[in-house]
């Protein structure tokens, strides 16, 4: 793996919220551009930019029409190539969001295989004469008819996102020039999204009312196709990084152990239900800890992560967006940027943004979070339960314009964006935060410069000491020192661990362990 891999700090951009540069209520490329020497000051070094391609915006650019076409909402190709280069000259990385398990319905391979069943692309996508009862991840069958072809197609997302057929060695040959175009044009790498669900073989037999996803997920095939994939794309110099369905440490080890070659890490999907409504986060939050330390021995690499596109903002889900909102932010960055691997940030995060709680359901934008409320008022649920519940997971809380100031519109456009701002604008923004030497974006540049300039911390051992919840303690061993790392991800005060360690320890981060934790305390302790 390449050294500025392993050193990175990557920073996920929503360039729909990230930063309107030309007032349309939309954040754009040119946005981005504007906030570079503020991403530079934070000590990111990595950008992972979300999809910014040609798109009808069914699933928020996660459904391509054009993967050579920059989407005009966002700005121009010529827009793009300016930023890469910024980038470059500031000593950062660009990494690309790449969707290949499937594409729009309007894109052209789409539009050309509806024609005719033997034409050049009849087999870019999958085509049935009788479908079988899969369901779709959005709601619904996961087959649409096409009357055209007088067939079914197979789209395990929206009906607007059709799946990509690699079997065909045509398509996959364009998959692969597409790759090598923008691997030519200088990015960085790939995020590679929902990439466990290549191979379709045997989808016929899944049981009925089956998800699609769960019939084609981690089969051989799929793991095939993606080791040809980036066999290619790893002779450049670049990171990649799958988004992967696994259901447990072997699956995952499948994807990212180093004589697999298939991905340098990998960030593992998980529905933000299962962690919404986890009836022990910090159980479960530790089990993470405890896959990270089984990938590190086998000699793979991790991804580290707490918030993304996909999830709710990481201080309401795993902290407290209340009382103990700065501590337990900071909290979070701790245990976010003291573990092995590369650590990933979500935009806002490094202020603390937390989920947006909108009254109504019009307010809300996410495909997802809409089909999940209709399917609640179908269960029997009135409109205000049924969006109590689909609120509190939904993907929008991650997605509402990033606050930069306390201004209408919190410094992301001067007119009405296309997803309304998080109302606390007014105490959470970037202006009010680079001005108080305690607040949360501060202790981040300082944890990130902690990082950046530790061996240990990148690549050290790890090994995690067994404590009653909501303590989670684990160390961080390398040649030259050891870091002990202390938190009580809780708001209750609780009773301190037994760790002899930090009785010689030098405290580099946080408060003094003393007999009491007060909520979300945190403590980085070197010896």
């Amino acid at each position: 793996m390449n050294t500025w891999v392993k050193d990175a700090i990557v920073y996920q951009i929503y360039p729909r919220s990230f930063k309107d540069s030309n007032n349309d209520g939309i954040g754009d490329i040119n946005g981005v551009r504007s906030k570079l020497d503020y991403l530079e000051q934070l000590g990111i070094n990595t950008l992972w930019l979300s999809p910014v391609y040609d798109s009808p915006c069914d699933d928020n650019g996660y459904d391509i029409r054009d993967y050579q076409t920059i989407l005009a909402e966002f700005g121009t190709m010529q827009d793009f190539d300016l930023l890469l280069e910024e980038c470059h000259q500031r000593g950062m990385k660009l990494v690309m969001d790449l969707v290949i398990n499937h594409c729009s319905d309007e894109h052209e391979w789409f539009e050309q295989s509806k024609l005719s069943k033997t034409g050049p692309y009849a087999d870019y996508f999958y085509w049935a004469d009788k479908p079988n009862d899969l369901k779709s991840v959005f709601g619904g069958s996961a087959w649409d008819y096409c009357e055209s072809r007088q067939q079914f197609y197979l789209h395990t997302f929206s009906k607007k996102q059709p799946d990509l057929n690699w079997e065909c060695s045509d398509l996959v040959s364009e998959i692969e020039r597409m790759v090598d175009w923008w691997l030519d044009k200088g990015v960085d790498g790939f995020r590679v999204d929902a990439i466990s669900f290549l191979d379709k073989s045997g989808i016929e037999d899944a049981p009925n009312g089956t998800f699609a996803t769960e019939a084609c997920v981690n089969r051989p095939k799929g793991h095939t196709h993606l080791r040809k994939l980036m066999s290619k794309v790893h002779t450049r110099d670049v990171l990649s990084v799958g988004e992967i369905n696994a259901r447990g440490t072997s699956e995952l080890l499948d994807y990212v152990l180093p004589s697999r070659n298939e991905f340098q890490m990998a960030i593992v999907f998980t529905p933000p239900e299962i962690e919404v409504f986890h009836e022990n986060l910090n159980q479960y939050y530790k089990d993470q800890i405890k896959v990270r330390i089984e990938v590190q021995r086998q000699g793979a690499w991790n991804a580290n992560f707490l918030s993304n596109h996909d999830k709710p903002r990481q201080v309401s889900l795993y902290g407290d967006d209340g009382e103990f909102w700065l501590q337990a932010a900071k909290a979070l960055a701790v245990l976010n940027l003291t573990q092995h691997g590369t650590p990933y940030l979500y935009q806002g995060e490094e202020i603390g943004m937390t989920n947006c709680y909108f009254d109504e359901i019009s307010d809300y934008d996410d495909i997802d979070t809409i089909a999940k409320f209709q399917e609640q008022l179908e269960n029997g649920l009135s409109s205000e339960q049924a969006l109590a519940l689909v609120s509190k997971a939904s993907r929008d809380n991650s997605r509402t314009p990033m606050q930069w100031d306390s201004s209408t519109f919190a410094g992301f456009s001067k007119v009405t964006p296309w997803l309304k701002v998080n109302e606390n604008k007014s105490t959470i923004n970037v202006k009010s935060q680079e001005q108080d030497a305690e607040s949360i974006l501060q202790f981040y540049k300082q944890l990130i410069e902690f990082r950046l300039g530790s061996e240990t911390l990148k690549t050290g051992d790890t090994s995690l000491h067994e404590t009653a919840d909501p303590i989670i303690a684990y160390q961080r061993q390398g040649d030259s020192c050891t870091y002990l790392v202390i938190v009580n991800l809780s708001s209750e005060v609780v009773l301190a661990p037994s760790l002899p360690e930090s009785q010689t320890a030098r405290l580099m981060f946080g408060e003094a362990l003393s007999e009491y934790l007060p909520p979300y305390y945190f403590a980085i302790y070197k010896y």
